[in-house]
């Protein structure tokens, strides 16, 4: 934390002397956004979120591994429901956020909180493209035992034990395409299926930041511009809903019917997820063109 403050007033010196840097803003609140632990706690919710919706592409793997995919489908169904749901839950800390920031007058602080909240987005997408074929492991490990004891509740017990954990341990390997270098687009996907994914994700991901931040910069429209985060969420969610979920399930059966092998399937889900990073790093540029967007169309309607 100390580093970040430091980091902060050299940056602000170098501002000052330099003709190249100026009129940049001053990082000084930014370097006191560095020991702001709500920030953090924002960042880890936001790096959680987009980790699990990443991870979610496994159990379809796993599911054509275990010949469980009805199963494997309802796991996958309630880790999407629960990321997709849970950008409700940062929309307070959000919120009292930008209520800080309007009381402290610190715009350009408050835009670099969003960025970095969309920073750890990305991250943890990158960070869940390299754990897939972990996720596949343990949703193996987790349809077994869920056929076993029928119970959701279970499931979720047993992965927070010591039992758990050790899985999770024994369960850890690379991605087969790091080690190969193929990462060549698979011809079960078209480029089509990847720019809707990715324009889709880029939409869930900036949906909720781009309309609070929208209320700031249109305080007197703050209600209405936050309520737009909803009609995002809700486009993006049915493109999802309409267009990828069932293009994948396609692919899911052309596998059980030997059309497509289990690899080839594989290396699709791969493409998928990176087009999901493509989409969370894309929401760093549409943030304010889409806030001052949302701004106008709350001013107006």
């Amino acid at each position: 934390m100390i580093f970040f403050s430091r980091a902060a007033q050299q940056f602000n010196l170098l501002a000052r002397k330099s003709p190249l840097l100026s009129g940049a803003p001053e990082f000084g609140a930014y370097g006191r956004v560095a020991m702001d632990w709500s920030l953090v706690v924002i960042c880890v919710l936001m790096a959680g979120i987009n980790l699990i919706g990443t991870l979610a592409y496994a159990s379809r793997i796993a599911g054509l591994r275990t010949g469980r995919i009805a199963v494997s489908f309802a796991l996958f169904n309630v880790l999407v429901l629960l990321s997709r749901t849970a950008n409700g839950f940062l929309a307070p800390f959000l919120a009292k956020r930008i209520e800080t920031r309007l009381a402290d007058g610190a715009s350009d602080a408050l835009l670099l909180d969003f960025h970095l909240i969309l920073l750890s987005a990305m991250l943890a997408v990158g960070l869940g493209i390299l754990l897939v074929p972990t996720g596949q492991r343990l949703f193996v490990i987790a349809i077994s035992y869920l056929e076993r004891h029928r119970s959701m509740g279970r499931v979720i017990l047993r992965s927070a034990s010591p039992a758990g954990l050790r899985s999770v341990r024994r369960s850890f390997a690379i991605p087969a395409h790091l080690r190969s270098g193929a990462l060549s687009l698979p011809r079960t996907i078209g480029w089509k299926l990847i720019a809707a994914n990715c324009f889709a994700q880029s939409l869930l991901t900036v949906g909720v930041l781009a309309s609070l931040y929208a209320g700031f910069l249109s305080p007197e429209f703050r209600v209405t511009a936050s309520q737009m985060s909803s009609v995002v969420n809700g486009f993006a969610t049915i493109l999802l809903f309409t267009f990828i979920d069932p293009q994948l399930s396609i692919m899911t059966d052309d596998v059980i019917e030997g059309r497509v092998g289990a690899a080839e399937f594989r290396h699709a889900i791969v493409w998928v997820s990176i087009s999901r990073l493509a989409g969370t790093a894309i929401a760093q540029i549409l943030l304010l063109p889409a806030a001052r967007l949302i701004a106008l169309i709350a001013s107006v309607i």
